[in-house]
């Protein structure tokens, strides 16, 4: 099955969902469930310095047996020890991945290096300049963080990837809005955790309604999490989740072949989510 892809603002392509090794596989030895993933169907895999795994994201990539050029890596910058830069961040990274480039370099949390920003924004062109990573960008930034490196950048973060989902999607759209307009891909992480960590809110019902109205178009099952994935596809969002089983990870993939959601169903979803704010993951 080939998995359609997102044209990134420096040229290069995306596939729209990835699979990560944060949550459940975090200080986990991710390989087995990283080789699954990938007999599965999964090509982009989306690790961190953070969640401590990198040598078994990188074990699994190898078992795999799957060439280099048919996957798309990413791995995001952790805090940084004194003397480090993201460079030198990345090509311990490396090391421990086996590779010799990752396709995406994020920033992990701007908190983490509050008042050097730009400092550290500049050391990722270096990263991407040199060929360590094909793209570059950024994770949990806000509309002032954004601004903070876009003045002077020579490249504009490619992707943020942010906590994305019904409940926070009125809150989103200023950023939103600042990635239109600056051709940077939004992506997502939590999408569908509103079902998951807060069952019965406002949006069950609507969830449901769409998910039966779908399942009777195509003649066959669609799931609950298939209807939220695939809201967050037609918007054009790179869609980061993950599981620990087989049949749920093929399930992900299949969104793409789900019916697409009408105007009325999208506006209905985002109505509901205006109801009630929450965020399950901390920046």
């Amino acid at each position: 099955m080939t998995i359609s892809t997102l044209s990134l603002n420096d040229g290069n392509q995306v596939p729209w969902i990835a699979f990560g090794t944060g949550t459940a596989l975090f200080q986990q030895d991710a390989q087995n469930t990283v080789e699954t993933a990938i007999a599965n169907g999964f090509t982009h895999l989306d690790g961190a310095q953070m969640y401590e795994n990198e040598e078994s994201l990188g074990a699994g990539i190898k078992a795999s047996g799957a060439a280099r050029s048919a996957l798309f890596v990413t791995t995001k910058l952790h805090r940084l020890q004194p003397g480090q830069t993201a460079k030198t961040a990345l090509q311990v990274s490396l090391k421990k991945l086996g590779l010799e480039y990752v396709d995406l370099y994020l920033v992990h949390v701007p908190g983490d290096h509050a008042g050097h920003l730009k400092e550290v924004w500049k050391s990722m062109e270096e990263c991407k300049r040199e060929g360590l990573s094909k793209s570059i960008g950024v994770s949990n930034f806000e509309v002032e963080h954004l601004e903070e490196i876009l003045e002077g950048a020579e490249f504009p973060p490619s992707v943020n990837q942010v906590e994305i989902h019904p409940y926070v999607w009125k809150s989103l759209q200023p950023v939103i809005a600042l990635h239109k307009q600056r051709s940077i891909i939004t992506s997502s992480y939590g999408g569908l955790s509103p079902l998951f960590r807060a069952p019965g809110g406002p949006l069950d019902p609507v969830i449901e309604k769409i998910r039966a109205r779908l399942e009777f178009s195509r003649g066959q099952t669609v799931s609950v999490g298939q209807v939220l994935n695939k809201w967050l596809q037609q918007y054009g969002i790179l869609v980061v989740t993950t599981s620990s089983k087989a049949d749920r990870m093929r399930e992900y993939l299949d969104t793409a072949n789900v019916p697409e959601l009408t105007a009325d169903e999208i506006e209905s979803i985002e109505n509901a989510g205006a109801q009630h704010h929450q965020k399950f993951f901390s920046d």
